[in-house]
């Protein structure tokens, strides 16, 4: 006999020992999984469904050998068999669930977990796993109530902090967009411009904005060249604008601003803001513009917001205070996320303010009212344009009334 000088080429394909009756290859399947051979699992359950089609347990064990080779269609598949022979199989729904969000759709795992919790209302790990997918879905006020209620049920507080922790980003994105890129996406390019026509003068303002955003764990930073043309003059001047995750539930943004010139903007501005989750969708905020012009100005704000479902409603008071002047303003402001993401939404705000000047030789003191409404929506995730429309009345007779438009380009 002459001696073997090569092995084979192929491994032995998996095959199972035979198996007297249900039982017996039942367990050797699941033996099979255990070890880690799911596709020889697969294959005693595909022989087992042959005679016994709607097996629902051969149905659910299958679908899990089909989850651990990443065969996520065939998972599914028999998922939804096994959910539809039996509706009431609680397992079964939850390992539905783990497909949808491992293969990147939360909308789907969310309906999943809506029944899951119709059927275990007081089970607290099942609130933060849905928690988790309305995160997923860019929807923080949904989410921020689920781990509420976890945490009121005594669920694991680490599980529910380790949720709060990665939440921030989706709230950042709805509180202020573009200040936080989808996943896949590490830049964003923008160019915008408005036109706003000015009575009782007649003149038409000119402003257009070019800013690049830099996109990380933590935050973003971006680099703008600003351009106005008001009143037969024109300035420019640059900023940076950055935002970044805090402590728990907590985010902030920073920003400078430069004129060389200082014809139209200050010679220097700058701002910070920081937002707090408080609870159940809800979020308080405060912040202080600083613009020095000929004289200094001083912008101190307070915010509170709330999220629910796919809307971000924001209700911010201002304080003005100048050398000769001050004023207070109150603006409302509403968002429709009308596709569920972070990124396409209907805005549509409100404000009034007064102004009191002690140097005013007509009495000092002016109201104002404005009105705005914003449509941002993405093309697909790479391109996105906005368009929006401006009103503005003061009670001196003065008015405003202006378009903008904006393009967006991420990769």
């Amino acid at each position: 006999m002459l001696p073997v000088l090569y092995a084979p080429l192929y491994a032995p394909v998996e095959q199972a020992p035979p198996a007297v009756n249900y039982e017996q290859q039942f367990e050797q399947a699941r033996q099979a999984a255990n070890n880690g051979q799911p596709g020889m699992a697969a294959a005693i359950y595909t022989t087992l469904l042959a005679a016994s089609p709607n097996n629902v347990d051969v149905l659910y064990g299958r679908g899990l050998a089909y989850s651990r080779m990443k065969q996520w269609d065939e998972a599914e598949k028999d998922f939804l068999a096994a959910t539809a022979a039996a509706p009431a199989y609680a397992d079964v729904w939850a390992s539905l669930a783990d497909v949808y969000i491992w293969t990147d759709r939360p909308a789907k795992a969310i309906a999943v977990y809506d029944r899951l919790i119709a059927m275990k209302p007081d089970d607290a790990a099942l609130y933060v796993a849905r928690a988790r997918a309305y995160r997923d879905a860019s929807q923080p006020g949904p989410a921020r109530a689920d781990l509420d209620k976890a945490a009121e049920l005594k669920g694991d507080q680490q599980a529910i902090a380790a949720v709060r922790a990665a939440m921030q980003p989706a709230a950042l994105a709805l509180a202020a967009p573009g200040a936080v890129a989808p996943a896949g996406f590490d830049w964003q390019a923008s160019l915008s411009g408005s036109i706003t026509k000015v009575d009782p003068r007649s003149q038409r303002w000119a402003d257009q904005t070019l800013a690049v955003r830099r996109y990380w764990e933590r935050g973003s930073l971006a680099f703008e060249t600003l351009r106005a043309h008001r009143f037969d003059d024109h300035d420019m001047a640059w900023a940076l604008d950055g935002y970044v995750n805090l402590w728990n539930g907590a985010y902030a943004n920073v920003r400078y601003q430069q004129a060389p010139q200082q014809r139209l903007f200050p010679h220097r501005s700058w701002r910070a803001e920081v937002w707090q989750s408080v609870g159940n969708g809800w979020e308080v905020s405060a912040s202080n513009d600083t613009m020095l012009f000929a004289s200094h100005v001083d912008i101190y704000g307070l915010g509170i917001a709330k999220y629910v479902g796919n809307y971000y409603l924001l209700l911010r008071h201002t304080a003005v205070l100048t050398d000769t002047s001050h004023g207070t303003g109150d603006r409302l402001l509403g968002r429709y996320y009308y596709r569920g993401d972070g990124d396409s939404y209907v805005e549509l705000a409100r404000s009034r303010g007064r102004s009191d000047d002690t140097l005013s030789l007509v009495g000092g003191r002016t109201h104002s009212g404005a009105a705005s409404v914003n449509w941002v929506h993405y093309v697909t995730p790479r391109w996105g344009f906005k368009l929006g429309a401006s009103y503005s009345k003061e009670s001196g007779g003065g008015k405003e009334q202006g378009v903008s438009a904006a393009l967006y380009r991420r990769w």
